[in-house]
């Protein structure tokens, strides 16, 4: 495990049925879920699963229905026991933690949200909130103050004394988060928690969680069968198919490198204008120019055969220069040991290497040449050509 590795799965398997032990061989051997169902009447959850998860980062686990999604994220804090495997929390064997042990890593290392929210409805918002604490053994006053304070994060101050029933379904799920962020547990365990709301709500929590998140630096596990949700919040993202991982990767790995024809099926219908980012697609700006005169930058573009050029100094990015608005600058009053002034830049959009390709659009197409990639700094990063964007929003293949 590496330092930034916290959680770490290692040959997880988990079999339902009388003798799940004896399964596993037939799973080695190459046999299919469906042949073991079959065969024996035993079900295969979890198929050899290895992957290791970072501290701080939104890891999302996705699949169909049926894929293990909620089975394996259900093995993080022991609420299905593996047939075989090991889970590493911190370095710390889940599996050995006796019973004692184990309560206490639920109450205080993982919380957990769930689809249809899970709250008390005789319990008032707030003691919803600060249920967890109670369990610890917080007095009363200092769990209520932790509660209001959550309350406010989630944008829900003023509803302390409110009941369940009284809220609409996405207050009552962010409740829900409220009080798993309450216990100040390093890791949120989320099962389809946002599943359940109407699409613009669910955006919202989407929205919620990035916000809370960029804050907090939680571990966080999201379980979702939504790709454009996975896409959205998971720094990391991994695919479940039968029980069995088929691949893990950053979310343009998944969209530009589908490991295998399951994967690319699933993003095929993906709108990777709004998954993408500049950044994700960009190439490397060759043709940047250090030159400082109008003959110097003319050298630099008929050497490279290209006839435009990306102007950057010790500053930081200055501007684009085309070949042909140097040499009418040339033939007319101008010297070639002029400096290139701010007329002769063209009037060329710069573009964050964050901005979500949609944004981008018609800037890129209304071009002949590549966007310049600036960042935040100034600073050259890349450029997105017209023929860079048709390629990344076209098919993975």
């Amino acid at each position: 495990m590496s330092q930034s590795d916290f959680i770490e799965i290692k040959s997880l398997f988990k079999v339902f049925g009388s003798k799940s032990k004896g399964i596993i061989p037939l799973i080695q051997e190459g046999k299919t879920k469906q042949d073991i169902l079959e065969q024996t009447g035993h079900t295969v959850g979890l198929k050899d699963i290895n992957l290791t998860i970072k501290k701080g980062e939104i890891f999302v686990i996705m699949g169909l229905s049926g894929s293990g999604k909620s089975t394996l994220i259900r093995h993080f804090n022991r609420l299905i026991e593996p047939t075989e495997g090991r889970i590493l929390v911190g370095g710390e064997n889940v599996l050995q933690l006796d019973k004692f042990g184990l309560r206490e890593f639920r109450r205080k290392k993982m919380s957990m949200v769930f689809q249809h929210f899970g709250l008390m409805p005789h319990h008032t918002v707030m003691d919803n909130v600060a249920f967890g604490l109670k369990i610890q053994g917080v007095n009363k006053k200092k769990r209520h103050e932790k509660a209001i304070n959550w309350l406010k994060d989630v944008g829900l101050a003023g509803y302390e004394n409110q009941y369940p029933s009284q809220l609409s379904g996405g207050q009552q799920q962010r409740v829900g988060l409220a009080r798993a962020l309450c216990t100040d547990a390093e890791i949120l365990l989320m099962d389809e928690a946002f599943s359940a709301l109407d699409p613009l709500i669910r955006s919202e929590m989407q929205d919620q969680l990035i916000e809370l998140q960029e804050k907090l630096h939680k571990t966080i596990v999201f379980i979702t069968h939504d790709l454009d949700e996975a896409l959205r919040l998971g720094d990391r993202i991994a695919i479940l198919k039968d029980g069995e991982l088929v691949q893990v990767g950053e979310p343009k790995e998944i969209l530009l490198k589908p490991a295998n024809d399951y994967v690319e099926a699933f993003v095929r219908d993906v709108n990777r204008a709004r998954a993408l980012t500049v950044e994700n697609v960009m190439k490397p700006p060759v043709n940047r120019i250090t030159a400082t005169t109008i003959g110097e930058a003319l050298e630099v573009m008929k050497a490279s055969s290209r006839e435009y050029g990306y102007v950057v100094s010790d500053e930081g990015f200055e501007g684009a220069v085309l070949q042909e608005t140097l040499e009418k600058a040339v033939e007319g009053d101008a010297n070639v040991s002029d400096p290139i002034t701010n007329e002769l830049y063209e009037d060329m959009k710069e573009i964050s290497p964050a901005a979500l390709l949609e944004e981008v659009i018609p800037e890129t197409l209304g071009t002949e040449c590549p966007l310049p990639v600036v960042d935040k700094n100034g600073k050259l990063k890349g450029v997105l050509s017209r023929s860079r964007l048709a390629k990344a929003l076209g098919s993975a293949a």
